[in-house]
């Protein structure tokens, strides 16, 4: 399916994959198998992990918390070292500007993808560069609202 996709995509767009890097049960897929996965894909084309997990096995024991998936993207990251140009990005509860900036600022992923809180605060990451001192230009569609 990737090299597929990727056969009919322009070179100038990149490939994102999200992969569940763990299905968190004992015997399941783990985050060796994503690692191993990972570099395969690069091999196909792919520019990004998108890195989540779980959701695949029925009362599989998760524990949940801020950044609670980071350190797949961390593992991925490290383990395809080598495939340059393989970019890593992680989810999972991070809502605050200093844990996306840590997480990013630290290498343990070169994006942060952001959901549930994106639906909560469409305007997070303007909100996100305030907070973090940041200049960021506004959208087209909303800068006749700035303040």
């Amino acid at each position: 399916v990737t090299a597929a996709v990727r056969a009919v995509m322009p070179d100038s767009m990149p490939l994102f994959v999200r992969i569940s890097a763990s299905d968190w049960s004992e015997g399941g897929w783990s985050i060796e198998e994503s690692c191993q996965l990972s570099g395969e894909l690069k091999g196909l084309g792919v520019d990004l992990i998108d890195t989540s997990s779980g959701g695949n096995v029925h009362n599989a024991k998760i524990t949940v918390g801020p950044g609670y998936q980071v350190h797949f993207a961390e593992a991925i990251k490290d383990a395809t070292k080598s495939a340059t140009g393989l970019n890593v990005s992680s989810v999972g509860m991070i809502t605050d500007p200093h844990q996306a900036d840590e997480i990013i600022s630290t290498g343990k992923a070169d994006a942060v993808m952001m959901g549930r809180e994106f639906l909560r605060n469409p305007r997070w990451p303007l909100a996100a560069a305030e907070t973090l001192g940041a200049t960021i230009e506004w959208p087209r569609q909303l800068a006749r609202g700035k303040k």
